[in-house]
């Protein structure tokens, strides 16, 4: 009887991912819809340009797990401290922002590079685990300070 139950849930279990992959379309096809990299339902700010909107939520979803804003006295573990953000506070030790929505200094043309290609700890992103069009929207996003203080 134990045999066949645990027959019974590995083959669920084989059979979810496929499941999951026939429900959750490309961030790209449905912006609104969560990755498995969230764990909040994105929501974009209203004064942001549509591509700029675009870019937050899919910021949000593939990016913000490893360079969102810290807890303040948050210990290692889930939700509490991000890879990306304590790398660059390291790096630039307060000389810039170590939080990548914050920073003045990106170019559309270096979150690119830095996405496809990686640097340090950050693995780079193919083109199928983020569309060149979410690339953009996102390089948009963080972009979106520099063009602010340049006015």
């Amino acid at each position: 009887m134990r045999a066949a139950a645990l027959a019974a849930a590995a083959a669920l279990a084989a059979l979810a991912p496929l499941a999951s992959q026939a429900e959750a379309p490309e961030l790209s096809a449905n912006p609104e819809r969560s990755s498995s990299w969230t764990i909040f339902t994105p929501r974009a700010q209203p004064s942001l340009s549509a591509e700029q909107r675009r870019g937050e939520i899919a910021y949000q979803a593939r990016c913000h797990l490893c360079h969102g804003r810290e807890a303040q006295g948050a210990t290692p573990g889930f939700g509490g401290r991000m890879a990306g953000t304590e790398a660059l506070r390291e790096k630039y030790q307060g000389k810039k922002p170590a939080v990548l929505e914050e920073r003045t200094d990106l170019t559309p043309e270096m979150v690119k590079y830095y996405v496809r290609h990686g640097v340090g700890i950050m693995p780079f992103l193919r083109k199928t685990e983020l569309s060149d069009a979410d690339l953009d929207a996102i390089a948009a996003y963080l972009s979106r300070n520099r063009l602010k203080r340049a006015r």
